[in-house]
Formats: structure tokens, sequence, C-alpha cells
């Protein structure tokens, strides 16, 4: 054991959640202590998001923080990794509070680039040089066996897991920053993937995600057979102990799509949710997005799926405010969020990002004043949907996978009066989701971590269900 401390800090998508629980896994390895405070820590390492300029803002105040902090800790090693890491690199590296710059590719060399900091004392990069070109063989194994190795770590949520299928993306998407910080797309093998699934099972894992930039373009050719994501899925319907299996993101093409809702029909352990952005309603802003598809291709798809899946629940993702909108086109986004009819959406602002085609070629000519609106009003649209949604649920039984204590229990179902409602002094408040990942809040004991459990739904928000344990 070398002693040291380690916090690190997680911005951004489930990749890097992954990433970090990786991370922490091989550092524990190693030998190192994880802690929930900087304050305590000898090693800080903050994993990076590049998606949005506001996410690339908070890490850089954080690093204005840990650059006071060193100078009353001047053995303090900090490590920048993921997506800023490999889009600035050098550029970080310059920054007087970093000692390690780490790209998402790099990952399985941070341990040697901590150790060599806390020894010699010396700064170190280690990103992509040339992030669009293909992994080499050696690198692709090196990562793989990273993948295989650390992926039980004791900090994911309890009885859950995330397995990524494939690394990168080749969309182009013209706002997108992802392709030239995560590079182009490489599916693992099919078996390595089961493999892991199957370990996974073997410590208590009931739920696996499935993760990819765009999920559902993996494929992998072994012999005269290629794999797509409905084969990985009834694969590891297959495993014993796994009672869920989620995917996300989707990317919505033609391409085995029907497959893919073919597997969510035929297996009940495939969970009946579908994460799949649209961005736009607006077929001139989806053809200024390079978005492949129309807003009325895209409606078919849900219509495809829902005919397959009856029950299926379907999540968003929407950009308002991207270069050339005009209110014509954002009543188009309105329409398709009111067709949809979207269990959850997530809407963002657009935010021009350094190196994408738009930040080049597209002037950001929407007000900030015109995209706030546009924000509120279509997060307006789509939280009357999900209360109409979540009511459906009233006074029926559902089956949720508990996560935990509910970090905020201040935030529990109020009674018709306003009055917040009265948490049991027995039983803490927890939290779990449905297979269709709704949110449901309940009292109960704290040892239903990570147990399924059957809740009565009393009373719903738009994006919360609040219920009782059933015994």
């Amino acid at each position: 054991m070398n002693g040291k401390l380690v916090y690190i800090r997680s911005f951004g998508c489930q990749m890097n959640k992954l990433d970090s629980a990786l991370v922490s896994s091989a550092l524990k390895d190693a030998g190192f202590t994880l802690v929930e405070s900087v304050d305590n820590a000898d090693v800080v390492l903050i994993n990076t998001c590049s998606v949005r300029r506001h996410a690339e803002e908070k890490v850089l105040s954080h690093l204005g923080h840990l650059k006071h902090l060193k100078e009353n800790k001047p053995a303090l090693v900090v490590g920048i990794i993921g997506c800023m890491a490999q889009r600035l690199g050098d550029e970080l590296l310059r920054h007087k509070a970093v000692d390690i710059v780490c790209g998402p590719t790099q990952i399985p060399q941070l341990t040697g680039l901590i150790n060599k900091s806390l020894q010699q004392k010396q700064k170190s990069v280690a990103v992509t040089s040339q992030i669009r070109q293909k992994v080499s063989d050696r690198q692709a194994q090196t990562l793989e066996e990273f993948e295989s190795a650390y992926d039980t770590d004791d900090k994911q949520l309890p009885s859950q897991a995330f397995v990524r299928v494939m690394h990168g993306c080749n969309k182009f998407c013209t706002y997108c920053i992802v392709p030239y910080v995560r590079g182009p797309e490489v599916s693992r093998p099919p078996q390595a993937i089961i493999e892991q699934i199957k370990k996974l099972a073997d410590h208590g894992i009931k739920l696996v995600t499935l993760l990819g930039q765009a999920v559902n373009s993996y494929s992998y050719t072994a012999g005269e057979k290629t794999y797509c994501l409905a084969d990985l899925l009834y694969m590891a319907a297959q495993i014993n102990g796994i009672e869920w299996i989620r995917f996300v993101t989707n990317y919505p093409s033609e391409k085995i799509f029907d497959e893919i809702c073919q597997a969510m029909a035929d297996s009940p352990k495939v969970c009946k949710y579908l994460h799949i952005p649209a961005q736009s309603g607006s077929d001139k802003i989806l053809k200024a997005m390079n978005r492949k598809y129309t807003a009325a291709g895209y409606l078919n798809l849900l219509d495809r799926a829902k005919t397959v899946v009856p029950a299926l629940a379907v999540a968003g993702d929407f950009i308002v405010g991207f270069p050339g909108e005009s209110e014509d086109d954002f009543a188009a986004t309105v329409e398709l969020v009111k067709k949809a009819r979207y269990k959850n959406c997530f809407i963002f602002k657009y935010s021009p990002r350094p190196d994408t085609i738009a930040e080049k070629n597209l002037p950001d000519d929407v007000p900030i004043e015109t995209k706030r609106r546009r924000n509120i009003e279509l997060l307006a649209v789509q939280e009357k949907i999900s209360n109409e949604l979540s009511s459906q649920f009233l006074n029926k039984q559902v089956k949720v996978l508990v996560e935990g204590l509910s970090k905020k229990p201040h935030l529990n179902a109020d009674d018709k009066t306003g009055s917040p409602s009265v948490v049991s002094e027995v039983e803490p408040q927890l939290i779990g989701r449905t297979a269709e990942d709704w949110i449901v809040v309940f009292n109960g004991p704290q040892n239903l971590a990570g147990q399924f459990a059957d809740i009565k739904i009393t009373r719903t928000s738009p994006l919360t269900l609040f219920g009782e344990l059933i015994d």
C-alpha cells in the first residue's frame, strides 16, 4: 500500500462516469485510497467534459480553487483527464495547478503518470496526436484489458454497472465535439463484452447499461458473422443473474432499428426504454446540424417502436437556439415534442464548441435571451407531457431497483396544502428506478439498496413517482 489519498471529480456523460469508475478501481488496485474531500487528498483527478462550454467553465473554476490549494500544499498532484484533456493538451498543462493531462484513450497509463509525478515532481501529458486515426492493435488491446480488469468498482450504484460496447463516434453532427475528442467508432469484441457482463453478474450486478456514443451503431465482424446491438441484447439476456439490460445513447437511424425493438419485445430483461435524441423538430435545422433524418422520419421510428413495444418509454435531447433557428423552426420542435410524448427530455441552449463545423461556419446568431426563452418554453411543454404520463401510475404497483438513500429527502411529495409530507423517523427515504427509468421515492429500510422492491404509487409529479413499499 502506498498510502496516498486520491479525490476524483467527474463531469459529463455516462462515458466519463464509467472512465472514473475504471480509474478508481485501477488506483485502488495500485494501493491508493479514494477520499470524498479534496482537502484530504494527495492527488486530485478531474474527469472533464467538452460537450458544452458550461462544463469546461466549471472545470476552469475548479482549477482556480486548486491553484490556491497548491500554494499551501505544493506536493499536491492535480491531473486532468477526459475530453477536455484531449482537446487542450499542452495548453492545460501550462496551468499552474495542473501536473498531469491524460486523454480518454490513455487512461490505462494514468496510474504510472501519477506515480511519476509523485516521485519525480514532473509534469506529463498523454493524449492522442491524431485523434481521428484508428487506434493501433496494441493500444486497442491495452484498452480492452483495462476495461475488462477494472469494471467492478464499489462506488457504482448497488447492483448496477455500465459496460462500454464501443468507443468514439463517426456521426460528425456540426455542433458536436465528441468525434474530435473521442476518436472514430471502434466496437469491442462481442465475446469480451459478454464475458465482462458474466463477471459482473458473478459480483451481484443485476442491471447492466450498454454504453456507446451512438450505441445502435455497434458493429463487429468475427468470421462470417457481423454482430449488431440486437445480438448483444439477446446474448446478454441469457446471462444468469442479470435481470435488466439498458442501452444508451441511440442515434435515430433505420439501421437495425427494427431488430433492436424486436429484442426489447422478445426479452423481459431488455428494458422498455429508449433514449433517442432528436435535437430539433425543424428539417432545416436538422440539415444544418448534419443529422441524417427528417422530423417525419424520426417520428416514424418512434411509431414503429411503440407498435412493437407498446409500453415503451422514450427520452430525448434537444438544442434550442442553434444558428439560424427561427421562431417557425422552434415551433416545429415544440410540435415534435408534443407528438413524441417523451417521459423526459434534456434541453440545452446552443453554445459553439471549438473546432466544430458549426463553430467554424455558422454564426451564433440567436440572442441569448431568445435561447433562454425557448429553453423555458420547451421545458414547460415537456413538463406538461411528463406530468400526464406520470399520473397514469397513480394507485398502480411498480417494480424498482433500489439505488439507496434519497439525496434530497426534503423533496418528498407534498400534501394537498403544499406542506411537506412527514418523512418516516423509523425508515429513511429511498430512491429507485423502474425498468423504464422512472424515478420512484419511498420510505423503506436502507438495506434494500441494490435489491428489487414493489412499490404502490400514491402520488406523482412530472419527473418523480412517490409511493409506499409493498411488503
